[in-house]
């Protein structure tokens, strides 16, 4: 390809300093490059450190370690010409919609006949022409969004970066910004020449995307590179689209290790220190009774399943995910199988279920039988929240130690293998199995 290269990250190593001193690697070894004509997409789980890879390249953060060339000149801070999309929108609400895109030519000090012309432009240009003195509170969330990228627009970057830009609008208002982004895209009309898209929406990445860069989570890494040569505007219809859709589910779904048992082994579950997305006991009982029906009979095609349950990827992985570190399910190849557990489990009555959930959580889930070890093993059978949050403390920031322990309450309860009073904020053996 000889089409200039307009952005180099090499080695990206981000790290944060935890309150007793430790390191919580979030960023490992990441390299990419983004080249003139090209919209690159990150895609991962929750965790995997895309939005945090972001803010280095736009110089809102430092790395720990490797470093970022715009136009082959290091980036150690905020880059003249990168700018960002974000999902919550971020706009000032005590300022109109012109006052908002203008914000980012004051700081660059231009003329003031000069900052309104190309404010002016760039709202004409994102479609929002009549809104200019309305106020945020005044637009539907498509119109703020508008607003975010015509902010992003007017200083004229040759980068644009976007964080999950449509992930907060419902999807008819995400179908056509995203269309109209494209169209304008293609017609040459946007002042950019390159963008990186974080989404979780696996449609969207190959809908809009020349090239695919998956993510690991824990640390962040990229795992595997997916080209997509489709012809721009591209049908979802398409076999072909069909087809880089289904490679997608099998990358991000394999798993290393040849046999059975060495994918068994590396499972997720296989420590105190591994985090938990929280999923609802309704919908590991909904997805397990979804592939054990027709037309699945226990063995479904992911994507397909996603479609028939309209789920996104990043709301059916976590549940599949769950389901697999419970030994319910095997995912592999872009497929989901039950396992002997979850197909008694989906056709069980609900005590039967119970005893099955809370067999499984003990034996596969470490920090489940943590906890109850913890109150066996006590003269009280209680102990506190804390007990068991400093020590999730040691493997994950604050906030996923938080999420993994509400997950685990929640299971817990489900199975009745322990109590939790969120007054006290305790565990006990209330209710031991």
């Amino acid at each position: 390809m000889n089409t200039p290269v307009l952005l180099n990250v090499q080695n990206v190593r981000q790290a944060f300093h935890k309150p007793d001193g430790d390191e919580l690697l979030v960023l490992d070894g990441v390299d990419l490059t983004l080249r003139a004509g090209e919209i690159v997409g990150l895609l991962g789980r929750s965790g995997s450190g895309k939005s945090t890879l972001l803010r280095v390249i736009a110089g809102l953060a430092n790395p720990t370690g490797g470093g970022v060339e715009y136009l082959g000149q290091s980036v150690a801070g905020p880059a003249a010409g990168i700018a960002m999309v974000f999902q919550s929108f971020a706009l000032f609400p005590w300022l109109t919609v012109l006052e908002n895109v203008q914000i980012g030519l004051e700081a660059l000090r231009l003329p003031k006949a000069e900052i309104r012309r190309r404010s002016l432009a760039a709202i004409d240009l994102i479609g929002l022409d009549g809104f200019e003195s309305a106020y945020p509170r005044e637009l539907s969330g498509g119109m703020r969004q508008r607003v975010g990228f015509a902010r992003a627009l007017v200083v004229h970057p040759n980068i644009l970066l976007m964080d999950e830009p449509f992930s907060a609008l419902d999807v008819l208002t995400a179908e056509t910004l995203r269309n109209d982004f494209l169209d304008l895209w293609s017609a040459g009309q946007l002042p950019i020449q390159g963008v990186l898209l974080v989404t979780h929406n696996i449609e969207e990445a190959v809908l809009m995307c020349d090239r695919l860069l998956l993510f690991c989570a824990q640390p962040g890494r990229i795992v595997s590179e997916i080209p997509i040569d489709l012809p721009k505007p591209r049908q979802a219809i398409d076999p072909r689209f069909r087809a880089i859709i289904d490679r997608v589910y099998v990358e991000m779904t394999a798993r290393p290790g040849a046999d059975a048992r060495a994918r068994i082994e590396r499972l997720p579950g296989a420590g105190l220190g591994t985090m938990l997305t929280h999923v609802s006991s309704n919908l590991i009982a909904g997805l397990l009774e979804a592939v054990s029906a027709e037309p699945y009979n226990g063995h479904a095609d992911l994507p397909a399943i996603s479609s028939d349950l309209r789920m996104e990827a990043d709301e059916l992985f976590p549940v599949a995910e769950a389901l697999q570190m419970l030994r319910f399910v095997e995912l592999a190849g872009g497929d989901i199988r039950l396992s002997e557990a979850g197909e008694q489990f989906a056709k069980g009555e609900t005590d039967e279920r119970k005893r099955l959930f809370a067999h499984h959580l003990l034996s596969y889930v470490p920090l489940a039988a943590h906890v109850r070890r913890v109150l066996d093993e006590r003269a009280s059978h209680s102990a506190p929240k804390t007990r068991f949050f400093d020590e999730l403390e040691d493997h994950m920031a604050e906030d996923a130690a938080e999420e993994t322990l509400r997950t685990i309450i929640s299971w817990g309860r489900y199975a009745e293998v322990f109590a939790y009073d969120d007054q006290s904020q305790s565990f006990s053996l209330e209710n031991p199995i």
